[in-house]
């Protein structure tokens, strides 16, 4: 598994021939994360579904895994509706799974379906107030909906949760925008590029300070 994920055009052949040789669940395992290090996601995702069915000896929270893992690679490939089958397959399994209710939420996020986003991310913080990534996703997720006032709540609890996240800095800064808090907005930016230079984050929190400084002349 160690190659399969750091090595994993390798590690694709590597479980291969373990599969050829009676390896099993595992190596099939193996080669759908190869897969998805190669960025073969439909494939991937494909394999983990098959394998998912086939462990029929296996707990629910084992299989669960594969199928977040499945759901994981269609999200990945733009298959929402693949990707929100499987996790509402996995979630059957284990219901109040708060990676799974993530993971689904960021597939409902992708389709545009954002008040059931809400609901999903709403589960989670019920029962972990303190997952910051919840609450940074539904400030996401409220700011789609226009929902500004409740998204700035979510942003400044996450905020007050991981200060220092990319992915926090970059949406509390711009539900700060959007709120008319330009000063505000600039400080999240520049500490997001300053910190973490080199990042998709960091390459959209540049854009949104060139177009700050457009406005401003």
């Amino acid at each position: 598994m160690h190659q399969a994920r750091t090595d994993p055009e390798n590690g694709f052949e590597t479980a291969t021939a373990w599969e050829e040789m009676g390896g099993g669940h595992a190596a099939q395992h193996c080669a759908a994360v190869a897969l998805i290090g190669l960025k073969e996601y439909e494939p991937a995702a494909a394999r983990l579904e098959a394998l998912a069915k086939e462990m029929k000896m296996a707990s629910n929270a084992e299989r669960a895994a594969i199928l977040a893992q499945a759901g994981t690679a269609w999200y990945e490939a733009d298959k929402y509706d693949r990707a929100y089958a499987v996790q509402t397959a996995a979630l059957k399994l284990t219901p109040k799974d708060p990676e799974l209710l993530i993971d689904r939420a960021m597939t409902l996020a992708g389709a545009k379906n954002y008040w059931e986003a809400i609901d999903d991310l709403n589960k989670v913080l019920d029962d972990h107030p303190d997952r910051y990534e919840a609450h940074i996703l539904r400030a996401s997720a409220y700011r789609y909906v226009n929902a500004l006032p409740l998204a700035r709540e979510d942003a400044e609890a996450a905020y007050r949760l991981a200060p220092d996240k990319p992915e926090v800095l970059l949406e509390y800064g711009n539900v700060l925008r959007l709120q008319g808090d330009n000063d505000r907005a600039r400080q999240m930016w520049l500490r997001l590029v300053q910190r973490h230079g080199g990042t998709p984050a960091a390459a959209a929190a540049r854009r949104n300070l060139e177009l700050l400084d457009v406005k401003r002349n």
